[in-house]
């Protein structure tokens, strides 16, 4: 029979020349301390010095890393998942440029956290599009025209706007592209303060009656010559929007196809028409995308974006950075992998002679425990890494604020006299 190579009784990390299959943390230094101190729980809990444990250092090493990318994997994966919607179209970075110590919150991907902006809806002075774009954002107009309501953004004959008249250096017309991007459309009523004075307004408020019975009609504007409460400009500024809502047309538009706008209502008179737009065209390289790179040869390339889980910039954990409770999952998958590798050792040679007789080793016992403990470690993790979920702190904050609301009205309420 061959002979089984067995634990020697120590290791030593930093004498071995690749200890690790990979070498994702070999330069870590506390990964390094780690390592043998970890190799040795190991091999004790599964019973050394007692029995003689078929392992070797550099298998306990493997198990080790294993279980730290694994745990690595667990967490990142997770914060994918739970913060694609802020992670797609970001730039995917570089080796340098990692996510793996950037904080993902709603404002990541915009204008306030480093990328695209957000841009949402259509109608009355608002965001013209729900979409996503990198880039400066520009102002532009168009000449409205008296009884016209439809128009193409994109074409000078038609049109009259801004972007339609964009060129590249080559004279091409980068609107036509499709790199440019309508997000804001000033368009709304005018403000109902121009009207306050209006007698033709249609509030009723009876004012100047009012002046004449005191002796005041004979002055103009009688209004000045009596003072209201701030309440009565506010509910008669309402009632003059609230009157032009039901007896006129409203102020609205739709933006189709991010190029074709029709107006309500239409014109009576010519005008000009306010907008912002993104420009995300690049001359350098005829791409729609304001972010270049280079590649070996200096060539010039758009950087490559998020578009799918596979490609968000993660790497490898840190092993340093990893707390004592990430670190303690770890050393039990280690434990895990290590008594699944003992098994699939021992299920090579099944028996072992002794003086004497035969002993027969018992792998099926540490391959059924070890899927087990695996299965019941990444269980455990994923529920944690759950709890972490935007939607799961919002249920508990929620739930939080009900138990104090509730809370709060089993109080009694003490009555002050002044």
């Amino acid at each position: 029979m061959a002979n089984i190579p067995i634990w020697p009784g120590s290791s030593s990390f930093g004498l071995i020349n690749d200890p690790t299959p990979f070498g994702f943390y070999d330069d870590d230094d506390e990964f390094r301390i780690d390592a043998d101190k970890v190799s040795q729980w190991v091999v004790q809990r599964l019973g050394y010095p007692l029995v003689d444990i078929e392992l070797r250092d550099i298998n306990l090493y493997s198990c080790f890393e294993e279980a730290t990318s694994e745990y690595g994997a667990q967490v990142y994966n997770a914060t994918i998942v739970y913060n694609f919607g802020s992670l797609i179209d970001t730039i995917t970075g570089s080796a340098d440029q990692t996510l793996n110590n950037i904080v993902i919150d709603s404002n990541y991907g915009t204008s306030a956290g480093g990328g695209s902006g957000d841009m949402a809806g259509s109608g009355v002075t608002g965001n013209a599009g729900a979409v996503q774009v990198k880039g400066r954002t520009y102002s532009g107009s168009i000449d409205m025209k008296k009884g016209q309501q439809w128009y193409d953004l994109y074409d000078p004959a038609t049109g009259n706007s801004t972007v339609a008249g964009l060129q590249d250096d080559d004279g091409n017309y980068i609107a036509t592209s499709g790199s440019i991007t309508i997000t804001k459309i000033y368009h709304e009523a005018p403000s109902a303060i121009n009207r306050y004075f209006d007698p033709y307004a249609g509030t009723g408020t009876g004012i100047q009656s009012l002046m004449q019975s005191f002796g005041f009609g004979n002055y103009s504007p009688g209004v000045n010559f009596m003072l209201m409460p701030l309440y009565f400009d506010i509910l008669k500024i309402q009632a003059i929007e609230f009157n032009d809502q039901i007896r006129k047309s409203g102020y609205h538009f739709e933006l189709e196809n991010g190029r074709y706008l029709k107006i309500f209502p239409i014109p009576t008179g010519n005008y000009t028409l306010w907008y912002e737009y993104k420009n995300s065209y690049n001359s350098d390289t005829g791409i729609s995308g304001p972010d270049l790179t280079e590649d070996d040869d200096g060539n010039k390339k758009a950087l490559d974006r998020v578009t799918n889980i596979s490609n968000a910039n993660y790497t490898a954990p840190i092993y340093a950075f990893i707390n004592e409770p990430g670190r303690q999952w770890i050393r039990k998958y280690c434990l895990a992998l290590a008594k699944e590798m003992l098994g699939s050792v021992r299920g090579k040679y099944q028996t072992v002679p002794i003086p004497g007789a035969e002993t027969t080793l018992d792998y099926s016992r540490l391959l059924s425990e070890a899927q087990a403990e695996k299965a019941d470690l990444i269980e455990k993790l994923r529920a944690d890494l759950e709890l972490t979920s935007k939607e799961k702190q919002l249920e508990r904050e929620t739930k939080e604020k009900d138990n104090k609301r509730a809370g709060a009205a089993n109080d009694p309420v003490f009555i002050y006299i002044g």
